[in-house]
C-alpha cells in the first residue's frame, strides 16, 4: 500500500498577525490510513505536529484544517 491520496490547506490561526503561513497536509493510502501533517507559524515561533490516520481516523483530536485536508486527500 502507498500513499495515493495527498491535499495541502494554508491558513492563519491567529488573524491578528501574520498571513496563510500554517498549514496541514493529508497523506492517505486507498484504504484511509496515512498520516496528517501540521504546522503552526505565528512570530515567535513555529510548532510541528504529526498524527497517524487509520481507516480516515486518529486517536488524537483534529483541528479543522487537519479534518480537511484529511476528506480532500480520501482517495476515490
Amino acid at each position: 500500500k502507498s500513499i495515493r491520496g495527498l491535499h495541502t490547506v494554508r491558513f492563519n490561526p491567529f488573524p491578528d498577525q501574520g498571513s496563510n503561513q500554517s498549514f496541514a497536509i493529508g497523506l492517505l493510502n486507498e484504504d484511509g490510513d496515512g498520516v496528517v501533517f501540521s504546522s503552526l507559524y505565528s512570530r515567535d515561533r513555529m510548532s510541528i505536529f504529526a498524527k497517524p490516520v487509520k481507516n480516515k481516523k486518529s486517536e488524537y483530536e483534529l483541528t479543522e484544517e487537519e479534518k480537511e485536508a484529511l476528506k480532500h486527500a480520501e482517495v476515490k
